[in-house]
């Protein structure tokens, strides 16, 4: 049978976090990655919008095509999407979709006509609303791994640690290591050997990783899910000056919305070397993060039309400074086969322990956003128009006022892994006496600055659209096609091996923006 002995000693931990919720460098991309926003208009032509007007995403984008209104009007788009995710672990694929209804846009314009002798010919006040990332998604994994168990991670991240840390009112007690350990899932080495160190752990379903033949198998699953939403309200003003020159600015006021809950379990604990050691049926760890906040940003744009049957258009939002609020909580079950752990006829059976909850205050800037545009006009058939934005996701940077709190070596590490981007957009427009065929294509290129597990983290998506316009009211509607790919690991231990989830993400949206104007 197998013995106390063969409990795993731990080694050094590799890449330490305080929760496996979500770290701090991933945020900070998932934050700063936006996506364009606007009316079913714009989106069934790919996003394009920076040399562009009449619309009310151009109180968000670029401040100077409100300048391009003649008349006031009120709008309002609502949008279903539908998201699915495919993951790949260890030979094995599962997809998990997800969808909602959701109001992503808004906007109203107020035009009115100015004295022209001095070549200002109008201006238009605009108060828009649009969402900049939807998270709601899920995705789940199962396998069978011979490798490593999260219980190895636990063992690793205990190291150097002393009990009392990790019991109740212990600073390492809020973390799934603490509950492992109040689980009794991982053990200071003094508990079989009183003149061994306290500062070294290991487990009752622990393996020699000295001895290749003492091999555990272990099914490993786990239900990740994302709810909440990115919006901005932009409240902006464009100026028409001689039909050649439009300027702007705007006000942004962004709101940040995401919660992520993660139930990770493992079960059917199998060892090579004795098959019938079963101290432990199952454990289930259930993470859950909330993060809310507001933040504030400025843009400003320009377009000009040098002929009639160009524009050119330019505008740069500034980096949004957000101040977040974040509350994690964990809970760990472990349910033991009747176990005599202790070896006093008392053995284990049911364990449960939930950590406190964590609140946290900080700050975050997200990057900063600098669009080129370009728009030719073919008469009154249509028109193609493209977008050029330049990002560098390696400039958010966290910040806290808060004694004691340092986000120094974070920062760095986003520095290291994000780079300044380019991302791409080209869509185009056909009129049909009333009726409007579009299309479009946007492409959001890699964020890291070398591919992470292999995989290439650009998003394309395709776009289609109709819409119909009279003078009193009109219609449009557009579908958003995206795909990308991502990675994602449960956690990390000292080795090669480390368990990696691979997951295909593809998404549709499908919107349509109601418009009067007056």
């Amino acid at each position: 049978m197998k013995s106390w002995g063969n409990w795993l000693i731990g080694i050094a931990l590799f890449f330490p976090i305080l929760s496996l919720a979500q770290s701090t460098t991933e945020t900070a991309l998932l934050f700063s990655r936006t996506k364009p926003g606007g009316s079913a208009r714009i989106q069934g032509m790919g996003g394009v919008q920076t040399s562009l007007g009449g619309d009310y995403s151009s109180a968000f984008s670029n401040p100077a095509g409100l300048g391009m209104f003649n008349r006031s009007e009120v709008s309002i788009t609502p949008a279903f999407s539908i998201t699915k995710n495919t993951s790949d672990y260890l030979n094995n694929s599962n997809t998990e979709s997800a969808s909602s209804f959701s109001v992503p846009g808004f906007g109203i314009i107020f035009q009115s006509d100015k004295d022209s002798r001095g070549g200002f010919l109008s201006g238009s006040f605009g108060i828009s609303f649009n969402r900049t990332n939807n998270f709601k998604q899920k995705f789940s994994y199962i396998g069978r791994n011979d490798k490593n168990s999260i219980v190895d991670y636990f063992i690793q991240d205990a190291n150097g640690l002393f009990p009392s840390d990790l019991k109740p009112g212990g600073d390492y007690f809020n973390t799934p290591t603490g509950l492992a350990y109040n689980n009794y899932l991982i053990e200071d080495s003094t508990f079989l050997n009183p003149n061994a160190s306290e500062q070294d752990y290991l487990s009752v379903i622990g393996v020699f990783p000295t001895n290749p033949n003492d091999v555990r198998l272990v099914t490993q699953q786990e239900l990740v899910t994302f709810e909440g939403a990115q919006n901005q309200w932009s409240f902006s003003y464009g100026a028409n000056i001689s039909d050649k020159v439009f300027l702007g600015a705007g006000l942004g006021l962004a709101t940040i919305r995401f919660t992520s809950t993660k139930t990770y379990q493992e079960s059917d604990y199998f060892f090579v070397l004795d098959p019938t050691f079963n101290p432990v049926d199952n454990m289930v760890l259930t993470e859950e993060l909330r993060i809310n906040g507001s933040g504030i940003n400025g843009t400003f744009g320009m377009i000009v039309r040098p002929i009639d049957m160009v524009q050119i258009g330019i505008s740069y939002a500034t980096p949004t400074s957000y101040k977040l609020t974040d509350s994690y909580r964990a809970t760990m079950n472990t349910k033991w086969n009747n176990f005599d752990y202790f070896g006093d006829n008392n053995p284990l059976n049911n364990v449960s322990e939930e950590t406190d909850e964590l609140i946290s205050e900080y700050d975050l800037k997200t990057p900063g956003h600098l669009n080129f545009g370009a728009t030719v006009f073919f008469q009154k058939s249509g028109f193609i128009s493209a977008d050029v934005e330049m990002v560098n996701y390696g400039g958010a940077r966290y910040s806290s006022n808060i004694s004691g709190i340092n986000f120094d070596s974070d920062n760095e590490r986003i520095d290291e892994l994000y780079k300044n981007t380019f991302n791409y957009r080209i869509g185009g427009e056909y009129r049909l006496n009333n009726v409007r065929l579009r299309a479009g294509y946007n492409y959001m290129s890699e964020p890291f600055t070398s591919e992470q597990n292999g995989i290439s983290r650009k998003i394309t998506s395709y776009t289609t659209g109709i819409g119909y316009r009279t003078q009193k009211f009109f219609a449009d509607f557009a579908l958003v096609f995206s795909q990308g790919e991502n990675s994602y690991r449960p956690y990390r231990i000292n080795s090669p091996d480390s368990p990696l989830v691979l997951l295909n993400t593809k998404s549709t949206l499908g919107m349509l923006t109601i418009g009067f104007p007056f």
